[in-house]
């Protein structure tokens, strides 16, 4: 019908650059306690995606012909957790990476910033070790003739056995990826197109094998708890030697500060700092 537009079902990218310093804007307002609460929230979120992601593809990950295909499979799975994050709601790490976007434009003070990352990363720490252990004690890990345990402590061995600029890499282009997953999810209108919108790049980053700094909060110390039960480690298959290094150091130092590093390179600067220079800075 003539002089009648129907309304866009979605926001074009020069747009989600004011939704996204609006959102921004928000999250830095909100008590530092709710932050620390919803990012609690979200590292379990992560965290119930990452085991879940592990439980449905171990038997996969067991066999070099198949492990490709388990990778697939948990990348199907894994994408519920930002789901669960953006629709339920929830506060994470990575994707707040984005809030930089009203730092450049001058909406919100660095300060503002820093300190819900702050509050975000802990409370996201929080969350996933709780499921960690919560997994540890119910057993699950028994599942498979004890090699989803085995599998728990090979993937922490692996992750935590990466030099630093590997796991620094790696975690630049996960975060690229999770912060476009979270970014497209701001443009869409319905909670079918926010899936849609997140579904395909996180299942991309999973089985890309990249790093991801709050879903390593669950795999790593998930792998150091299951330690402690020898059918888990006769089922791992690691000499003694990787074992002895699979510890809260190793966890720390050679994985979680690179990648952590690495995630915000990736979403601070390959996706907020571009979308802003483009779409706001040069408009």
């Amino acid at each position: 019908m003539e002089g009648f537009e129907l309304e866009k079902a979605y926001l074009t990218p020069g747009e989600l650059v004011t939704y996204t310093i609006e959102t921004g804007i928000k999250k830095v307002k909100t008590k530092p306690l709710n932050q620390f609460i919803l990012g609690i929230l979200a590292g379990a979120f992560i965290a119930f995606a990452s085991e879940g992601s592990n439980m449905a593809a171990f038997n996969l990950f067991a066999k070099p012909e198949t492990y490709g295909l388990g990778k697939a499979l948990a990348g199907v799975v894994f994408a519920t957790g930002l789901m669960l994050v953006i629709i339920a709601g929830g506060e994470l790490f990575t994707g707040n990476n984005l809030i930089m976007i009203g730092v450049l434009n001058k909406k919100i003070r660095l300060k503002e910033m820093f300190s819900n990352w702050f509050f975000v990363y802990i409370g996201n720490f929080v969350g996933a070790v709780f499921i960690a252990y919560m997994m540890n004690m119910s057993g699950l890990f028994s599942s498979g003739d004890n090699m989803l345990g085995g599998i728990t402590l090979k993937i922490a061995a692996y992750k935590t056995s990466l030099s630093f600029s590997q796991a620094f890499y790696l975690g630049i282009m996960c975060n690229w990826l999770v912060c476009l997953a979270v970014w497209m999810s701001y443009a869409a209108k319905d909670i079918v197109g926010k899936c849609f919108a997140i579904f395909f790049p996180i299942s991309l980053f999973i089985t890309s094998g990249f790093e991801h700094s709050i879903a390593n909060m669950y795999y790593i110390p998930a792998g150091i708890m299951a330690k402690s039960n020898t059918l888990w480690v006769k089922a791992s298959g690691l000499p003694a030697e990787k074992l002895a290094d699979l510890n809260w150091n190793s966890f720390i130092v050679d994985n979680l500060i690179p990648v952590t590093i690495g995630n915000v390179v990736g979403g601070v600067m390959l996706v907020a700092t571009v979308y802003w220079f483009v779409y706001n800075k040069n408009s």
